[in-house]
């Protein structure tokens, strides 16, 4: 008897739609063999099915057992078939197929006593079923609200493979898992940091803002414990909230990585990534045997904030380059190729030189000028090309910390760059997710004339600074950002010589 089941596969974050067929032979030995390109997860989930099928007092079937799962062309990974194969093998032997057994998607890992442990992907899977016009899909319990965030889509929760048989054999009614979605998003987008929670520092929020309202990367330079870190991570608190696209292309990145909080439907914040300074190549943009979602697209529509920034490898840093440029990151391997999304804002953090202290009027410096260069050295110039804006953060003094006014808080600074980017948006016109920092080099041109003072202008700090073609154009973007925080139509002398102004490293080479 041969029984159909619908279930999928991952392939980066996207959901591949795979056929699980269950033939069992009408003689011959009790064997079972997998085939259609298993992985080892997959090879061993045989023996673990099996054992699940006895615990819940059914009968494994005894007779030759042929699992194929289509397309054979596409690599199998992971337990998240374990479900289908054993619903698939349990109707085969009985040799009465419910009808239903084809309008569901059904996915999830089978423990030795038959529960249903929760598996990554879901989102993607549930998104998947809508699009194929299923009816709805079978999960674990533990992802229920993460799939019922598609909308017109029936999700049926199972607790163990007893529930999934009753499910299907109409001896157990089982209800929809619905989840008012506007709701648990509103409830989820609730920052804890505040940028009223950093003293002093004005200036530096003055680039922060200018920063998210332009999409615009940002080097933070300054000794410890000025506030860096705590700037960074205040940096989703002024962008924009998350729309409901964004969000669900987030939360398939994190839920196709199996780093989705558990009992969370979706991310209704801008996630901040803070890898450390060891963390290797695919850690970082992603990559390894089976290719892995890395902190840039855990970053996605949100922040990467790298503190230490010299401290990583060059080469390492090197790789951001892509991403940087693209907004995805593309994993080739022998087999295929993987894209996952990065757009992310770069944060970068660093002191001034080894020691921390160059600058610093409290503290004197150790360092020698060849030890500062050899340490400012390890970025390279076309990576610095690609940070917009570049801000020295100083020391706060004790005066600034105890003081009992507030300084700039996050609605301030998140009105501001609101309204620029509704200018933006009414700039760009039809292209809505188009921003300053996102500019072409002819969009750029279009968009930032100059008159003959801001020409001049622009062409003494060119010769001065040394400044490359691509910074050219990202003191263009900063202006234009300036000029739209301004409300101002022109881009005026006072706005680029500001925009220059954050060309910190351009002006100490």
């Amino acid at each position: 008897m041969l029984a159909k089941v619908h279930s999928v596969t991952l392939l980066g974050i996207e959901a591949v739609h795979c056929e699980v067929e269950v033939n069992i032979a009408s003689r011959g030995f009790s064997t079972a063999v997998i085939v259609g390109m298993p992985d080892a997860a997959v090879k061993e989930s045989l023996e673990r099915i099996r054992t699940a099928i006895s615990n819940c007092g059914y009968q494994p079937p005894a007779k030759r057992t042929v699992i194929n799962l289509a397309p054979a062309d596409i690599r199998k990974e992971g337990p998240a078939l374990d479900l289908p194969i054993a619903l698939g093998m349990l109707f085969a032997s009985e040799g009465d197929i419910p009808a239903k057994l084809g309008e569901y998607m059904i996915i999830g890992e089978l423990a030795l006593d038959g529960r249903v442990r929760p598996v990554k992907g879901i989102l993607s899977a549930a998104m998947l079923a809508k699009e194929s016009g299923l009816t709805g899909v079978i999960v674990p319990y533990a992802n229920a609200n993460e799939a019922a965030v598609v909308a017109d889509l029936e999700v049926i929760a199972v607790g163990s493979l007893t529930d999934a048989v009753g499910f299907f054999t109409d001896q157990l009614p089982l209800e929809p898992t619905a989840i008012d979605l506007e709701a648990a998003f509103a409830d989820a987008a609730r920052y804890e940091q505040d940028f009223a929670d950093v003293r002093g520092q004005e200036f530096c929020k003055r680039a922060l803002t200018l920063a998210a309202a332009g999409h615009h990367n940002v080097l933070l330079l300054g000794p410890p414990g000025c506030g860096k870190t705590l700037m960074a991570k205040c940096l989703p608190t002024i962008l924009p909230p998350l729309t409901l696209h964004e969000s669900l292309e987030t939360t398939r990145v994190w839920s196709a990585s199996g780093k989705l909080p558990r009992d969370t439907a979706l991310l209704a914040t801008r996630p901040v990534r803070t890898p450390h300074h060891s963390a290797s190549a695919a850690a970082l943009v992603g990559g390894g045997t089976v290719p892995q979602a890395g902190e840039v697209s855990l970053a996605h529509h949100g922040v990467l904030f790298l503190d230490e920034f010299p401290e990583f490898q060059r080469s390492i840093l090197e790789t951001l380059r892509q991403p940087l440029e693209d907004g995805c990151v593309t994993i080739a391997r022998s087999h295929s190729s993987v894209r996952f999304p990065a757009e992310f804002m770069l944060v970068a953090a660093m002191n001034p030189c080894p020691c921390g202290y160059y600058s610093d009027p409290r503290r004197p410096c150790k360092c020698t000028q060849p030890q500062i260069e050899r340490y400012l050295a390890r970025i390279s110039g076309p990576l610095i090309d690609r940070i917009d804006i570049h801000v020295t953060v100083p020391a706060v003094p004790f005066d600034e910390l105890r003081k009992h006014k507030v300084g700039t808080d996050s609605a301030t600074m998140r009105e501001q760059a609101t309204t620029a980017r509704h200018i933006q948006r009414e700039r760009f016109g039809s292209d809505k997710n188009m921003l300053n920092g996102r500019m072409g080099p002819r969009m750029v041109r279009r968009h930032c004339p100059l008159e003959a003072p801001c020409e001049r202008l622009l062409k003494q700090a060119m010769t001065e600074l040394g400044l490359s073609a691509r910074a050219h154009d990202k003191v263009l973007r900063v202006a234009r950002t300036i000029a739209d925080i301004e409300a101002s139509a022109d881009i005026t002398s006072d706005h680029l010589s500001e925009a220059i102004q954050y060309r910190r490293l351009d002006r100490q080479s």
